[in-house]
């Protein structure tokens, strides 16, 4: 199975003169990437590997800590939207979607995830942040009253580290929110203005490698976002597939190291689109690769935690924005799904909070 590396969109070009034709090729490279793949890799010079590489140290470091000191940071009453969610807590949203399990049903058995109807919930960690602007404006969807969670021992560094991260991020997926609005023949502002004020979470997960390292484990069951554009940082650690739209493979996804960053759509993006962008579909396992980091790590980083973390985050269109497809995107998608064989979807009109509701 051969590692694909993902189109790769540099986003400094579209930054530096957003009329130029080298800005227009890139936009439109960003369009067909999310149209072929769900997913792309954004370069932005603004990242640096020693930002990403303190962000994951300090995530380790608290992942390792306890399970009794990581309980005091759950936050229950509000539904785990801020603090840390516990291994074993969260489910793949697919074991119970008919669409979803119909998609693994017509993959070639080589080419299908693995098996979510005999695994549980998922093996994993998260801590969600909130990255959000107040609008100024009364929402139909109030969010609850409920402040960010500082654990204990990383009193000093905690905020200033998860925003500086998370900011980074949030830029970066902004600007790619903008590109793909042009590659698509929207004006530039479509998504990224529609998003403002959306609920943006830094959502960081952690996979203990010690317990749950080995071959052919699932971390994180095959499914897709809810949200608009989820953005990853690289993860220390492989174990990332996807699956192309137009080829049915279960593809091992390669990040290239330096100032890169992955970008996956969400179902907000496939609902706005018509279905012209599809939701990614993807999975996080422990497979031959992850092995293989796991051993050298443990040479080369005898003292570090052996924690998997995957630097999410999710960004979402503003709650009050109506949900519908944009119709001359609706047209293409309806062209491509006939040609790629596609069962028909609906996109009902509704509010983007209602669409996370349901």
């Amino acid at each position: 199975m051969a590692v694909a590396t993902l189109p790769v969109i540099d986003l400094d070009i579209f930054r530096e003169n957003p009329t130029s034709v080298a800005a227009r090729s890139e936009c439109l490279k960003a369009a067909d990437a999310l149209i072929t793949y769900g997913a792309l890799v954004v370069k932005d010079s603004r990242v640096t590997e020693d930002d990403n590489n303190n962000f994951l140290d300090i995530l380790e470091d608290y992942f390792a800590l306890p399970t009794e000191e990581l309980k005091k940071d759950e936050r229950k009453e509000y539904g785990y939207q801020v603090g840390v969610t516990l291994e074993n807590t969260e489910k793949p949203k697919c074991k119970s979607d008919e669409n979803c399990l119909r998609i693994i049903e017509r993959l070639a058995p080589t080419e299908r995830p693995l098996d979510i109807l005999a695994h549980g919930a998922d093996p994993k960690c998260r801590f969600f942040w909130k990255m959000t602007e107040d609008p100024p404006y009364k929402t139909a969807f109030p969010s609850l009253n409920m402040p960010n969670v500082v654990p204990e021992r990383f009193q000093d560094v905690w905020a200033s580290t998860l925003n500086k991260w998370g900011q980074s991020m949030k830029d970066a997926v902004e600007g790619v929110a903008q590109m793909s609005a042009i590659g698509l023949g929207l004006d530039a502002g479509t998504f990224k203005d529609a998003g403002r004020y959306g609920p943006h979470l830094l959502a960081p997960t952690a996979s203990d490698l010690n317990k749950y390292g080995a071959k052919d484990t699932i971390l994180a069951g095959f499914h897709s976002d809810l949200n608009f554009l989820t953005i990853h940082g690289r993860s220390r650690y492989p174990g990332l597939h996807i699956w192309a739209r137009n080829t049915g493979q279960r593809i091992p996804v390669s990040i290239p190291p330096g100032r890169n960053l992955l970008v996956q759509a969400g179902k907000q993006f496939e609902h706005i689109t018509g279905g012209l962008i599809k939701a990614g579909l993807h999975e996080v396992v422990v497979n031959s690769k992850t092995i293989e980091v796991i051993e050298k790590r443990k040479v080369e980083n005898p003292d570090r935690p052996l924690i998997r973390i995957s630097s999410t985050f999710f960004w979402h269109l503003s709650s009050d924005v109506d949900l519908e497809p944009i119709p001359e995107l609706k047209e293409r998608a309806e062209t491509l799904r006939t040609l790629n064989g596609e069962d028909k979807e609906e996109y009902p009109k509704m509010k983007v909070g209602e669409q996370v509701q349901k």
